[in-house]
């Protein structure tokens, strides 16, 4: 028997090495025994190891195979080890193994790399950090119990996601610490070494209350995703039960709402439709403007600071219509001048559209929040709220005539087509509108800042390439 000793449950160094020194001395995988320092089993283990043969074999190893091994060694199971060396001498046999999906050992480590995947998204998403007042500053702690072996894997995440923030991540096998420099484990903790609570949990707990959308709600999709052994680590955790409890209840109160709401103001929506109401239309932007700053179409100006109307050429090819101002805009009274109006500043100019020459709007033209303190979190615009703006974006659109209009969001998107239309299937795609205007979907700029660090040059990559399709076909319809 040949002995391999790891220096941990992730050295895959070590496990690289003892292996090929197994393969290159044709060990089969029934003579290996791998122990891992520390462990029980290396303690008691023997020392079988035999000295090294000259090598009687060479070999060669898949590319794909390192990537899925350095995965899967993370996973708990202590015949990983043995595994990933059974499919590494197989692999000296049959070079086509890892595309042959059905076969039983690369189906099962296939699995095994899987469930380190999903593992390592549960980590992203379920980690909550708490306060606590250290010599030198604060520092924010977390407790998180992870289902296999990745904090050292996934802790450059957490670097990223928080670079200037000194942390630490508090889990049985392993800790993590950052000091806004220098990435440093330690040995595993017990959850009673992390904190309880910090002066931000009541607002964390009353923000996901608030975002809580019990219409919505499946209970079955909703416990998968978020599994019941993550709840005793979530601050929000204690209002599920109440809030699932509630949700009918509080969906009937919705919808006896948005009815009252509708018949509350459906006969100045169906008086702002009738065409012969814009029969002296105003001739420039700056008239209807003047005239959208006093709407009370719906009862989102009571809160509102203002009425944030669209700006830009009133002959502008390109016409931009987001889902609504947010709290920067509210305050400025213009669009898209925040952060996710910064960053479609930039994608415009990388796909070689000048924002001064678009006309830029939304389909809704007040502010819609939840105060929460000194905070006013953003709230999606219902489809009465939608509706009611829906003459001053038509109105927009016949004074500026664009050869393409933009919808950027689910939101936008209701309010240019007038019903509901899936992101994902349209977007990029030049649609035809009633009156023959050509329009297209894409994201809102908001979403790029909301989405993975590891994804968001992918998914800003793919936004400006909607906005140089949008480009390429005013280019045509000019030219045409």
């Amino acid at each position: 028997m040949q002995t391999a000793h790891l220096a941990s449950q992730t050295d895959f160094t070590g496990w690289r090495a003892a292996a090929r020194r197994f393969l290159m001395n044709s060990v089969p995988p029934s003579e290996t025994i791998w122990t891992v320092e520390g462990d029980a089993a290396d303690l008691l283990a023997l020392d079988t190891t035999e000295t090294a043969r000259p090598a009687s074999m060479a070999f060669s190893v898949p590319r794909a195979f390192l990537a899925l091994a350095e995965d899967a060694i993370a996973y708990r199971d202590p015949a990983r080890f043995t595994l990933l060396y059974e499919l590494l001498w197989r692999l000296q046999q049959d070079k086509t193994l890892l595309s042959i999906s059905f076969d039983p050992l690369v189906h099962r480590i296939g699995g095994m790399v899987k469930a380190v995947h999903r593992d390592k998204h549960k980590m992203h998403a379920f980690v909550r950090f708490r306060e606590i007042t250290e010599n030198d500053g604060p520092r924010f702690v977390a407790w998180f119990e992870p289902a296999h072996y990745i904090v050292e894997s996934n802790a450059a995440f957490f670097v990223r996601r928080f670079p200037n923030m000194r942390w630490s991540i508090l889990t049985p096998d392993l800790c993590a610490h950052w000091d806004g420099a220098e990435l440093a484990f330690s040995p595993g903790a017990t959850i009673d070494m992390a904190p309880k609570d910090d002066r931000l949990e009541e607002t964390w707990r009353s923000y996901y209350a608030a975002i809580f959308n019990p219409a919505r709600l499946k209970v079955k999709a909703m416990t998968k995703e978020m599994a019941q052994k993550y709840w005793r680590n979530l601050p929000e955790a204690a209002l599920i039960k109440p809030l699932i409890a509630s949700a009918a209840r509080t969906t009937g109160a919705m919808i006896a709402a948005d009815a009252t709401e509708a018949l509350a103001h459906s006969q100045r929506m169906v008086e702002m439709a009738k065409p012969d109401l814009f029969a002296d239309e105003p001739e420039d932007i700056r008239a209807i403007k003047k005239e959208a700053a006093h709407c009370k179409m719906c009862p989102l100006y009571k809160d509102a600071t203002q009425t944030v109307f669209g700006e830009g050429p009133s002959d502008a090819e390109i016409m931009l219509v987001g889902e609504q101002p947010g709290d920067k805009e509210d305050l400025a009274g213009k669009p898209f001048v925040g952060p996710a109006g910064q960053l479609l500043d930039r994608a415009l100019d990388d796909a070689g559209i000048d924002r001064d020459k678009t006309y830029v709007t939304n389909a809704v033209k007040h502010f819609k929040f939840t105060p929460r303190g000194k905070i006013r979190l953003h709230q999606k615009p219902n489809t009465s709220e939608i509706r009611a703006c829906n003459p001053w974006l038509q109105r927009e659109r016949a004074i500026v005539k664009p050869k393409l209009i933009i919808a950027l969001g689910a939101t936008a998107a209701q309010g240019v087509f007038g019903k509901a239309m899936p992101i994902g299937k349209n977007r990029g795609h030049m649609l035809t509108l009633d009156d023959g205007t050509t329009a297209m979907i894409t994201v809102h700029p908001s979403y790029l800042l909301r989405v993975l660090d590891q994804d968001k040059d992918r998914e800003y990559a793919a936004f400006v390439h909607d906005l140089k399709l949008a480009a390429k076909f005013t280019k045509r319809a000019k030219a045409a």
